[in-house]
């Protein structure tokens, strides 16, 4: 079994997430995050993560984080033409994905990695179990943390931030074991072919940044 760890998320988060009750993690189909009973206090902590709407602007601490994320976004825009030519669509996707993943505590590379296994980086796609957007976000989701909008899974900003939120959240369920997160995030746990197939793909996103990456924080 190949795993991979991450770090805790910020505060507003991890806290909870780490005391959540969990819940078993019986057979579900694949291709979709099950419905599960969290603690309230993980409950509330997704909530406020997805009322949260300020527009998803990087903020940096120096001239020299804003310079290596200008590097990293040039170098993903470049890989990414093909999949979304529109270069205003393509900027306003990297600047929201970067700040969700890293307003998560997630590599935004797994996150790109993972909307490339999930929707092949289709903003409209919709699975047979009814997942929607890049992320393949459940409906269901929107009435256990947010305003029971459907809808607004196929909104860029909301997507992503639905999608960073419910990954960060199993991430933490599962100690940090990434395999085992990915796996709830798909419905699958236990099984390889998903978890495998997002961390491969990880692999095409992948970005080393210079010492000194950390002063580049999400704007809070």
């Amino acid at each position: 079994m190949r795993k991979r760890s991450i770090g805790q998320a910020g505060a507003w988060l991890a806290g909870p997430l780490l005391a959540a009750a969990l819940l078993g993690s019986g057979a579900a189909h694949a291709g979709n995050q099950k419905e599960e009973a969290l603690a309230d206090s993980v409950r509330l902590a997704l909530e406020h993560a997805i009322r949260d709407g300020r527009p998803p602007k990087p903020a940096f601490r120096d001239d020299a984080a804003r310079a290596r994320y200008r590097q990293w976004f040039d170098t993903m825009s470049a890989r990414l033409q093909r999949r979304l030519p529109d270069e205003q669509t393509r900027t306003e996707f990297l600047e929201a994905a970067w700040y969700e993943a890293t307003r998560a505590g997630l590599d935004p590379g797994l996150v790109l990695g993972l909307i490339q296994v999930e929707s092949a980086y289709r903003k409209y796609a919709v699975s047979m179990a009814g997942a929607r957007g890049y992320m393949q976000v459940m409906p269901f989701w929107t009435g256990v943390i947010g305003d029971s909008n459907r809808r607004a899974l196929f909104d860029m900003q909301t997507n992503l931030r639905y999608g960073c939120s419910i990954l960060r959240m199993y991430i933490d369920m599962e100690g940090g074991n990434l395999y085992l997160a990915l796996g709830r995030y798909n419905g699958s746990r236990g099984k390889p072919q998903y978890p495998n197939a997002v961390l491969a793909a990880w692999k095409n996103w992948e970005f080393k940044l210079q010492d000194g990456a950390n002063s580049a924080v999400a704007s809070r």
